[in-house]
């Protein structure tokens, strides 16, 4: 099944997040005479033939990327292991907690000479809700322990978004590792072509945009306060919503709650866009009260690149994106008030939406480009 010298293979979970956030590393590395297959679990034909339209070969596998039936992650595994061994690459490199445990056990028992994984971000299982983390979630994060305890001795490289989730994972809970093994990139990155910088209206009146899924860890019910905080003193300020309910998710908006804060015009919901680049364009500042384990939350890179101020978190992964009081302000997590404060703090001093946009968009074209990031990904990797 080879074909050349040099073959990589990518394992992911979805088509969608293949095709949206790794197309131009894929690009890179055809255009440097890879050949780059694709394992993918979750996918639609016209998915497949737009990742085939990159230059790679995409393959399909099964995995419950929520599921957590061991037999199940197991079968997986051995059907990791048989295609990698079918194809015989240089290299694997796996991303997201399941590929990144299971792939890499795939590739170890396949002979892979040179075995990558990259942790965007810890997740729902290391992340601390204001009411704390159930019993579940707590068996969660032990048992994710246990299975990066089995893989990560196997990597030569664990690449991580943050300085921060290194530390709270592999030094807090003590997993081998590799000498040197640890890497931290930054952000993913975006073709920063496709959310091009637009200075703000400074005729119109400031605005707010959320986007995130509309969940408690995403901040959406900070934002929401803080909204109501703001109406108070500036009734006519928009704030928009963008982000989807989850219904099977119990600490999520509810669609009740989501009706209601429509019907009293505290927030503006648009429902499913697909022009997320000209939302943000329409609005002033990004706000997003995160403290979700993220590893470096994509929609505020969006932003920033649009030109806009930012507002968010002071923890792990948000504050990797402002600079306090350059490119936007860092508040306390579950502090609605503080968040508000900020808000106003704009609506008072609207000359600062571009000045503050600028530095935002000035530090996107160093930290968040695709091409550069992809380029010192490619240096970590040793791909050229």
């Amino acid at each position: 099944m080879r074909q050349n010298n040099r073959t990589i293979v990518l394992i992911g979970t979805t088509a969608a997040s293949v095709y949206g956030f790794r197309s131009d590393f894929i690009k890179f590395l055809v255009s440097q005479d890879w050949q780059v297959y694709t394992l993918i679990c979750e996918y639609s034909a016209d998915e497949l033939e737009k990742i085939s339209a990159l230059g790679a070969i995409a393959i399909t596998y099964k995995m419950s990327r929520g599921g957590l039936n061991p037999l199940a992650d197991m079968r997986s595994m051995f059907e990791l292991r048989k295609k990698i061994s079918e194809i015989q690459p240089d290299i694997v490199f796996s991303y997201f907690t399941k590929p990144v445990i299971y792939g890499t056990l795939a590739a170890k028992l396949a002979k892979v000479p040179k075995i990558i994984g990259m942790i965007e971000g810890l997740g729902t299982p290391f992340t601390i809700l204001k009411n704390g983390q159930t019993a579940k979630i707590k068996l969660i994060q032990k048992a994710q322990v246990f299975l990066y305890r089995l893989a990560f001795p196997l990597l030569d490289k664990i690449i991580f978004l943050n300085p921060d989730d290194p530390v709270d994972l592999i030094h807090q809970h003590r997993i081998r590792h590799k000498p040197e093994a640890i890497e931290v990139l930054g952000a993913i990155g975006l073709n920063l072509q496709e959310y091009s910088y637009q200075a703000w209206d400074e005729k119109t009146s400031v605005s707010f945009i959320f986007i995130a899924r509309l969940l408690a860890e995403k901040g959406i019910f900070e934002y929401v306060e803080a909204a109501k905080i703001v109406k108070e003193k500036y009734p006519k300020t928009i704030f928009t919503v963008i982000g989807g309910l989850d219904t099977e998710n119990p600490n999520a908006l509810k669609e009740y709650e989501l009706a209601e804060l429509i019907s009293m015009d505290i927030i503006d919901y648009p429902g499913f866009v697909s022009d997320v680049a000209q939302r943000i364009k329409h609005s002033a500042v990004f706000v997003l009260p995160s403290y979700y384990r993220e590893g470096v939350p994509r929609s505020t890179q969006e932003a920033m690149a649009v030109g806009r101020p930012v507002i968010t978190t002071d923890v792990t992964g948000c504050r990797e994106t402002v600079i306090d009081g350059i490119n936007g302000f860092l508040v306390p997590k579950w502090n609605p008030e503080a968040l508000a404060d900020k808000m106003i703090y704009f609506i008072e001093h609207p000359e600062l939406v571009n000045k503050m946009g600028q530095e935002s968009h000035k530090i996107a074209v160093e930290r968040f480009d695709s091409d550069k990031v992809n380029y010192r990904l490619v240096k970590l990797l040793e791909l050229i």
